[in-house]
């Protein structure tokens, strides 16, 4: 199983014939410079290469009027001032002789890859497409989309696929409103999107664009907008929205299918959003919604009209498609004052009908969003040469960020397992790596061995040969030996140092609180921070207490850390399932840049070892199993630790100060 990429190069087709500052940046050199920019890394040729096909008419029916998709088969004999009239009907659209050809193709593409998620023959992929789809409505175009690429695919994998629960995760910098009214009141639909909304001064203009527009009868929660009230959103803000937002509610969804409407105009440098996401950011939105759904995600190419951060950002999201590790995010963590009041608003929009959310106590919204602080329309216009002047600096600083933008090379072993005595039983991933060597300087008593075979993967890590590894160790050398790695760790050119110890571990006695090393344990006998850089937690009985866990305390603490190492210990009778041992793993690959080291007991089970191992490799973690509520011993033990901490880790926190 691998990632497909479903492209055709006739998507490229349908252009502008006549003058229209609006809609010339929707152009055939996006879908060009994005296949180049995969061609020239070398991420193209590890894809599955499909070639899109037709939609048929009846697919299209899924979601479309069978009079507008005539009317769309009309246009293929229309001349150019009668496809210039027609288009003047609808908003920010231009109609082509090839549009309805390119439009089929680009729904076929969405088709075709969810049926090969669906069958088994990838794991995922990308839908490289245009036009784009998430603002086409019933029976009308707009915003430059025709269909509705994304809704019509998650009609059709739940008609023939039986799926029950498909979560469609809208990233674009515009509200994908087309797909709101299509699934508005269902519930087997769950649609996220963030969106550029400047209390309803940004296109297009929609009251149903706020954050309490949660959908309509039986659909009332399963439409979650997240409306971005200021331009300059970055790396953080984007983290925190999923962190606190998206996931929490994706777990207790329990999507069978991710479907991503990709747009890369939330990217840095794009003249409709003006955010500051740089693109690997990308990759770490992706790598969070591959622990869902078996991995099981579908994207789809929306927008994105600066070509450089187009072709960087799609690069990105297919590295992670992949299974490589998220280069680091740049920059300090801490999010927008503004970003904290859209997510404040969002979870008390969303906290009646998600319980997940109910039990954090989502805050009160402080104010409306729509109400504007001037109470007047924007004057710049979207889409206009307004705003591709008030870009011109953004789109210098990106042309200066990119040209400083390594992208980290893969190194050449992903992933690394030394264990003490192999099991037979054991199955690793295809290119996991065993190594045996034990470190040259020590004897052959059996925890040096162990200790010898943890410092020389260490040192592969830390050189670059090896992305990510699994140690196993004695239990009762596995202190010890933790102690050893963190000082070997900081010595060896770690600056910062993430420790996550689950189990009764202790912290080391000499490890200072001098900003390198910062020490969580899981399953202390109480909640405690004795410094910010030392906290303690109990492990949380449920699942959903366990994901609060995971997701506003542990993932918080080490984004906002932003460690270039993690060490993960499951001491002795951890307590930790194999499913939680997974998903706590996988998780922490995005930090530190993939670079994981996992210290395990040796009597540790084959299963548990494979299933470290697949994580780290890039593969999805076993199911949690059914979403159950976390008791209110772990709430308050998790709301006791997060006020002492949130002044030094600002990813904590999930509400404006007042």
């Amino acid at each position: 199983m691998g990632t497909a990429l479903v492209y055709h190069e006739d998507m490229t087709a349908a252009r502008l014939l006549w003058e229209d500052p609006e809609c010339e940046i929707e152009c055939p050199q996006r879908l060009t410079a994005a296949l180049e920019g995969l061609q020239q890394r070398g991420l193209e040729q590890r894809c599955l290469r499909l070639v899109a096909r037709e939609a048929s008419e009846a697919e299209l029916g899924l979601v479309h009027s069978p009079e507008y998709v005539a009317l769309l088969r009309g246009t293929q004999a229309l001349g150019t001032q009668e496809l210039q009239a027609l288009s003047g009907q609808y908003d920010a659209v231009y109609f082509h002789p090839r549009t309805f050809h390119c439009a089929r193709l680009a729904v076929g593409a969405a088709l075709q890859l969810v049926d090969a998620v669906m069958t088994g023959a990838v794991r995922n992929g990308l839908a490289l497409v245009r036009p784009p789809g998430h603002h086409s409505q019933r029976a009308a175009a707009n915003g430059f989309c025709v269909f509705n690429n994304v809704a019509i695919a998650a009609r059709h994998a739940k008609q023939k696929h039986g799926l029950h629960r498909v979560l469609i995760v809208d990233w674009d910098v515009h509200h994908g409103q087309g797909t709101q009214y299509i699934f508005e009141d269902d519930p087997s639909v769950l649609y996220f999107s963030w969106h550029r909304y400047e209390h309803r001064r940004f296109w297009p203009y929609l009251r149903e664009s706020d954050a309490d527009a949660v959908g309509q009868g039986q659909g009332l929660g399963f439409t979650v907008n997240l409306p971005w009230n200021q331009v300059g959103m970055g790396n953080a803000d984007y983290m925190a929205a999923f962190l606190h937002v998206l996931l929490p509610l994706a777990f207790e969804f329990n999507p069978e299918l991710v479907l991503v409407s990709a747009g890369f105009d939330s990217a840095i440098g794009d003249p409709e959003g003006q955010m500051q996401a740089t693109p690997e950011c990308f990759a770490h939105l992706t790598q969070l919604l591959q622990v869902l759904a078996d991995g099981r995600v579908c994207a789809v190419l929306e927008g994105g009209y600066h070509l450089e951060s187009l072709s960087q950002s799609v690069c990105m999201m297919v590295q992670a498609l992949l299974g490589d590790p998220a280069p680091p995010l740049s920059g300090p963590m801490v999010p927008h004052g503004s970003a904290l009041e859209s997510i404040q608003s969002v979870r008390a929009a969303q906290a009646p009908y998600w319980m997940s959310l109910r039990q954090q106590g989502a805050a009160p919204v402080l104010s409306p969003s729509t109400c504007s602080p001037e109470g007047k329309p924007s004057p710049l216009l979207p889409w206009g040469p307004e705003f591709k002047a008030a870009g011109t600096q953004t789109m210098a600083a990106l042309s200066s960020l990119l040209d400083k933008l390594c992208l980290n090379p893969t190194p050449p072993v992903r992933t690394a397992v030394a264990l003490t005595a192999p099991d037979a039983a054991l199955v690793l991933p295809p290119g996991v790596l065993c190594q045996e060597r034990p470190h040259k300087a020590l004897a052959q008593d059996k925890a040096l061995t162990a200790l010898g075979k943890v410092l020389y993967l260490l040192d592969r890590l830390l050189d670059g040969q090896v992305s990510s590894g699994i140690a196993a160790t004695p239990a009762p050398a596995t202190a010890a030996t933790l102690d050893v790695a963190i000082r070997c760790g900081l010595s060896h050119g770690a600056q910062r140092l993430l420790c996550v110890a689950v189990g009764q571990l202790d912290r080391p006695p000499d490890l200072t609180d001098d900003g390198r090393t910062l020490w969580l344990n899981i399953g202390g006998k109480e909640a405690a921070a004795p410094s910010t850089f030392h906290v303690c937690v109990p492990l949380p009985g449920t699942t959903g207490g366990f994901l609060n866990c995971v997701l506003a305390l542990v993932l918080p603490l080490a984004y906002s850390f932003q460690p270039d190492l993690v060490l993960v210990a499951l001491g002795p009778t951890h307590g930790l399932r194999d499913p939680q041992a997974g998903l706590l793993t996988a998780l922490l690959r995005g930090p530190a840049g993939g670079r994981v080291l996992a210290l395990i007991d040796e009597e540790s089970t084959p299963q548990l070892v494979g299933v470290l191992a697949g994580v780290l490799h890039g593969e999805a973690p076993p199911s949690l199993g059914p979403f159950s509520m976390a008791s209110p011993e772990d709430m308050q033990a998790l709301m006791h630790l997060r006020g002492p901490l949130e002044p030094q880790w600002k990813m904590l926190q999930v509400a404006a100060s007042p």
